[in-house]
């Protein structure tokens, strides 16, 4: 059986038809490519990667630091909720679940870093006998996150 062949004024109008649904078939597939690898590419760094292009900790300078109020590099301070970086401009706690301690870290400009990849860390001072326990632990899971991405810890004594 044959089937009538419909030409238009240009010639064959199901095979012109048939190319244009294919043309726009194959455009519509190399977009969505582009804008799936475009995604892809828009991701921000790990925080890890971040902390590893600050330089490593010079010991030399933050050693012979004894008075916390001279630190100039992140501080932290465990606490039975979770963890608190000190902002220096501004005196205040950035309080933080333990998951997003890397990333805040990775957040902070370089300049917030001029000892290297090393914070101070202390346990907040005062704690009930549970909340030691809980303090224990995250300073634990703190101590193990940090130790990962490289970053040295000058643990100091509570005040």
């Amino acid at each position: 059986m044959t089937f009538p062949r419909w030409c238009g004024k240009f010639g064959p109008v199901i095979g012109k038809s048939l190319r244009i649904g294919m043309s726009c078939i194959a455009l519509l597939g190399i977009s969505l490519v582009a804008c799936s690898s475009q995604q892809n590419a828009a991701k921000p760094p790990a925080p890890e990667a971040v902390l590893q292009a600050i330089p490593a900790a010079d010991q030399a300078q933050f050693e012979r630091i004894h008075d916390m109020k001279n630190w100039r590099n992140p501080y932290l301070i465990v606490r039975p909720d979770g963890v608190a970086l000190l902002d220096a401009a501004d005196n205040a706690e950035i309080r933080l679940k333990p998951a997003e301690l890397l990333p805040a870290l990775a957040a902070l400009p370089a300049s917030n870093w001029p000892y290297g990849r090393v914070v101070a860390a202390t346990v907040n001072p005062g704690a009930s006998e549970q909340d030691q326990v809980e303090i224990r632990r995250n300073r634990g899971i703190v101590g193990g996150m940090l130790e990962g991405a490289h970053v040295a810890i000058k643990w100091v004594p509570s005040a």
